[in-house]
């Protein structure tokens, strides 16, 4: 009985969220995508017919909490792994273990949780397992399988993407967790819907944040002589006075949003630009990053259009440089509105891609000899630098003289647009062009 009330009371000291962990599908919230009647996934785990698979998708939305549910109803050995815990000899160790429950007749379920956090060898440790049959592996991950998992491993791995939990669902969620005798359903607390949808949205799709903020919410809220806790808008704002936004500098939500700052300044969207600018910032990307991608976005997607740009993103770059944050943000958002709102231009990216690609793939051609520099006697003897001719000495500050090789006279690599001041350089480009032309 000592064990039991023991037992009972860490249950009770345990986070509301490991108290309210569904048990069973029918407990669980969201991915209706994937467990709603007659889905795939759904109807695998009832027939316990699981195969390996990775569960993709944010913080929070039950990827473990779904790996459980499983364990509960296979009628398999369940085996739960964590890359922070453990290497490759505790993984030998479990294959082996796994080798010979085949033997038997037993199959192995291995969750690997965290999977992106093995490495190369680890990972490759699973792959002769999971080919043979010895182990089904069930992998969750916050990370994009394609960039962090092995291919090999990968092709052999069903991947089921679980989605950020809507406002409905959180809100579904909170409304349980006051219910339910597991959280708060023996306590009398006062608490409007309106605040569980502002904790709902607060939570941005993830259900141990929405759960964490109630439970401070709750212990922090105010107790009448009745015993009611009243859980007011005070209370909600000192529990929510910062939001964690779903940002992982080195993960894929890293390049997807600098992706999104890229393409809405490219496509003159200032008001998207600020938005995706701040996201980031507020998530803690370096600024000097950002000042950086800026700086390549003004001649890349601007170019000659605009010169002027390239001197505002390297003037933000400065800022960010002298300045750091939080006194940054204003210098990178002048930058991204003014980028935004430029002419645009990628004459100027599609010239150096355009010239690269020969560069590799014709053959190295001479420096044409006018051209070539002469400093001693011998190589001016060797035809170095003749027919050069020097430009300033002419009336025009012009020459017919050819710069490039023979086999690319006429190449074009610098294609002008009309777009802001490049209409004018087009618009000079062509007179010089049919100056060399013409026949004197």
């Amino acid at each position: 009985m000592e064990q039991l009330s023991l037992f009972d009371d860490r249950e009770k000291s345990a986070p509301l969220a490991s108290r309210l962990r569904p048990e069973t599908l029918e407990d669980y919230v969201g991915q209706k995508h994937l467990l709603g009647k007659g889905k795939l996934l759904r109807q695998l785990i009832e027939r316990d017919q699981i195969s390996s698979m990775i569960f993709w998708g944010p913080p929070g939305v039950g990827k473990t909490t779904l790996a459980r549910i499983i364990a509960n109803r296979t009628q398999a050995s369940f085996v739960e792994f964590s890359a922070v815990t453990s290497g490759i000899r505790e993984i030998k160790d479990v294959m082996q273990q796994a080798e010979q429950n085949r033997r038997l007749g037993i199959q192995t379920l291995l969750f690997a949780d965290e999977i992106h956090r093995f490495n190369k060898a680890q990972q490759d440790a699973f792959l002769p397992y999971v080919e043979k049959g010895s182990i089904i592996l069930v992998g969750a991950t916050t990370e994009n399988p394609s960039f962090e998992i092995n291919s090999a491993l990968l092709s052999r791995c069903k991947v089921f993407v679980l989605k950020a939990l809507d406002e409905e669902d959180l809100t579904e969620l909170l409304t349980h967790a006051l219910h339910s005798p597991k959280g708060f359903g023996t306590m009398d607390i006062a608490i409007e819907e309106a605040h569980l949808r502002v904790i709902a949205r607060f939570a941005n799709g993830d259900a141990r944040t929405a759960l964490n903020t109630l439970e401070m919410a709750v212990l922090n809220g105010e107790m009448n002589a009745g015993g009611r806790i009243h859980v007011d808008e005070t209370v909600l704002s000192q529990c929510m006075n910062r939001r964690s936004l779903l940002y992982d500098k080195n993960g894929e939500e890293h390049y997807n949003l600098i992706s999104a700052l890229h393409k809405s300044m490219r496509n003159s969207d200032p008001d998207a630009a600020v938005y995706w600018l701040c996201r980031m910032l507020d998530g803690g990307e370096e600024p000097l990053y950002i000042a950086r991608r800026l700086v390549r976005f003004a001649s890349e997607d601007v170019g000659m259009a605009d010169s002027q740009a390239l001197q505002v993103a390297v003037a933000a770059y400065q800022a960010c440089h002298f300045l750091g944050m939080p006194e940054c943000d204003v210098h990178l958002t002048h930058a991204v509105v003014y980028l935004s709102m430029a002419p645009k231009s990628n004459a100027l990216y599609a010239a150096c891609e355009t010239c690269k690609k020969d560069v590799r793939e014709l053959p190295a051609e001479p420096v044409p000899l006018q051209i070539c520099n002469a400093p001693t006697g011998l190589m001016k003897e060797l035809d170095y630098g003749k027919g050069y001719i020097y430009a300033h000495d002419t009336e025009e500050k012009l020459s017919r003289m050819k710069c490039l090789p023979d086999s690319l006279e006429g190449r074009r690599y610098y294609q002008p647009t009309e777009q802001g001041a490049e209409k004018q350089v087009k618009e000079k480009l062509e007179r010089i062009l049919c100056w060399k032309m013409s026949v004197t």
